[in-house]
């Protein structure tokens, strides 16, 4: 295994931190700077719809430069969002600084995977991307309670100044590790977006959408459910997402094992179904009496984590099948797809909270599995044979 792929790994492993820790900083940003929780959830909204957005246009700007540049200023551009946000003192200025921060991790994230592919042998390619993506899931398993924990100590700025150091060594690891002039193929927009046309890849990717939105409605929102519904101290926080992470990295681990032993389609299904029947008990377990709600939803966790966390390699594995000819490509609109839900959930779950309570996110979060359930089953289906197709 080529170790450069680890430093690639570290600015991933910034960026999921930096992405995962806001939902337990919320609470404290709200107070800071004088906005609700639900408008605090804008943030997460902005982030994503940049990220979104912005990598597909970024990577077909930059595709054709030298990927150890490219990869060098995104992480620069990442830190310098991550200090404008640890001295930012109002809504405005923080939400710029995520803005700033979203467009250079699309960009670094696509750019990563196609540079993990470049310097790897064929036959390791599958290998190296999964290194890159591993440093998300590190992220959720130790980056975002890490955040949680510092922001205990020294504020929500000191967390967002941590991550801006972290993104700095990355980059300056880059620069000095890998080679110079590495170059890819310059794409069009139009042939990126052109990979959604594929048979399978359009209902894929609302897949993607859907689930990940049911997951963020709730996830983005964890402080004030754990807080105000079920009467947890802010003090557990930390400890909230490192039972998720865990969970979420045991989940990566087995959706891939999974995928490759029984197929994608049957390990994503399950994924779907166990996280939806998932979320729904979330929003049971504020009724439960005080003594045992608390315990259950820190029980939940690692679970919730494990079955939601199964589907991203399940899925990463179905899109790449479905484009057998572009699978980078297909995994950059994937990618999009999962921020597109990020800021699907963040939009719903605000909404509850405005017009609702933390207590209904669950079962909002269910119907948006649901959803996602729907147009997995409906994508999957056999064809009808031309006999079937007569007689109906």
């Amino acid at each position: 295994m080529d170790s450069r792929l680890f430093w690639l790994a570290l600015g991933t492993f910034a960026i999921g931190t930096e992405g995962f820790v806001i939902s337990s900083l919320l609470p404290e940003i709200s107070a800071d700077t004088g906005v609700t929780i639900a408008q605090g959830g804008y943030l997460v909204l902005a982030f994503a719809l940049a990220y979104a957005l912005g990598a597909p246009v970024l990577a077909s700007i930059t595709g054709h430069r030298d990927r150890r540049l490219v990869l060098t200023i995104a992480a620069l551009v990442f830190a310098g969002g991550n200090l404008l946000a640890g001295f930012s003192h109002s809504y405005l200025s923080l939400m710029l600084a995520r803005i700033v921060m979203a467009f250079a991790a699309g960009l670094y994230a696509a750019t990563a995977q196609a540079t993990a592919v470049a310097i790897s042998e064929p036959h390791h390619r599958a290998r190296a991307i999964s290194v890159i993506v591993g440093g998300t899931t590190l992220a959720v398993a130790f980056g975002a309670p890490l955040g949680a924990l510092i922001a205990g100590f020294a504020g929500w700025r000191g967390t967002f100044l941590a991550i801006a150091g972290l993104a700095v060594v990355a980059s300056a690891a880059i620069w000095f590790l890998l080679p110079a002039g590495l170059k890819g193929v310059r794409l069009s927009l139009a042939d990126r977006l052109g990979v959604i046309a594929l048979p399978g890849m359009l209902p894929a990717l609302l897949t993607t959408v859907f689930i990940l939105a049911g997951a963020f409605a709730v996830f983005t929102y964890i402080a004030p459910l754990a807080i105000h519904s079920v009467g947890l101290s802010a003090a557990v926080l930390p400890g909230l997402l490192l039972s998720f992470g865990i969970g979420g990295a045991l989940g990566n681990y087995a959706g891939g094992q999974l995928a490759d032993r029984v197929g994608a389609t049957r390990t994503v299904f399950a994924s779907v179904i166990l996280a939806t029947a998932t979320l729904a008990f979330i929003s049971v377990i504020p009724l439960l009496p005080a003594g045992i709600a608390g315990p259950a939803l820190i029980g939940i966790m690692v679970p919730w984590g494990l079955v939601g966390w199964a589907f991203p390699p399940g899925q990463a594995s179905r899109v790449m099948k479905l484009a057998p000819d572009a699978p980078s490509l297909a995994l950059s609109l994937n990618g999009s797809a999962i921020y597109l839900g990020v800021a699907l959930g963040s939009v719903v779950g605000g909404a509850v909270l405005t017009y609702g309570s933390p207590a209904d996110l669950g079962w909002v979060g269910a119907v948006l599995g649901l959803i996602a359930l729907a147009i997995l089953t409906l994508s999957t289906r056999p064809a009808p044979s031309l006999a079937e197709a007569r007689l109906g």
